[in-house]
């Protein structure tokens, strides 16, 4: 199974948004849209999403120095509606990893967005979906405030997980991740970590972050809405 990447776009303008949207999901990629405010920074930093594509109005700027003030490392492609290089200097200098000035086809927003995400991922050390951390260098997981004990089996899951927050991911994705594919054939094991894994996650709290999403495997998200399939 191919894993769906998904989109955030920021944008204000809503014929463009509608236009960038039905360029991307043309391509099968998954999209957000969010308005270029405070918001759109808790949605960037809450959900795992694999690029933003950024409209670089003066208060994105900003929007982009703040998200990449909070480490998030998520590809941002700006677009630019004034033709002004100053202003893509500002955005590569606040953190962009590329823009684009108008006139431009769609095509070649999609295409420099692929070529974004060809590029080798950035492994952050620390990882965290709502009140759930997890510290990949110190093999912590913490939630609320309480230190969780984890296997190691256990831990490599939740990472799995965690890198991938909101995007389902099988069972055997989760055999070739963690067992290095040597599990071939048995992945009802997964199911027994998974359980396990929420007994020590979730139990006790109201907000339950490890979910199936069915028919397919399993995800770490913190909207039950976000996803239909998942629950």
């Amino acid at each position: 199974m191919s894993v769906i990447m998904r989109i955030l776009i920021i944008e204000d303008n809503k014929r463009e948004a509608r236009a960038l949207v039905k360029a991307l999901e043309a391509e099968l990629f998954a999209v957000d849209v969010a308005p270029p405010a405070n918001a759109s920074i808790e949605l960037a930093i809450g959900t795992q999403y694999d690029a933003i594509i950024l409209s670089l109005a003066s208060v994105n700027i900003d929007v982009l120095r703040k998200l990449r003030s909070r480490g998030m490392n998520t590809p941002i492609l700006g677009l630019d509606d004034s033709g002004s290089p100053s202003l893509r200097c500002d955005a590569l200098n606040a953190g962009a990893d590329d823009c684009l000035s108008k006139p431009f086809l769609l095509q070649e927003v999609v295409a420099h967005l692929r070529a974004l995400l060809r590029r080798p991922p950035i492994l952050v050390d620390k990882l965290q979906v709502a009140d759930l951390q997890l510290d990949s260098v110190r093999h912590q997981a913490v939630r609320d405030g309480k230190s969780i004990q984890l296997t190691p089996k256990e831990f490599a899951i939740l990472e799995y997980l965690m890198r991938n927050a909101g995007r389902p991911v099988t069972r055997a994705m989760l055999v070739e991740g963690v067992w290095n594919g040597r599990f071939e054939g048995l992945t009802n094991i997964v199911d027994v970590y998974i359980n396990s894994l929420r007994s020590k996650i979730d139990r006790g709290f109201d907000t339950k972050l490890i979910k199936t999403a069915h028919g397919i495997g399993y995800m770490v998200m913190v909207d039950e809405n976000r996803n239909e399939a998942a629950v």
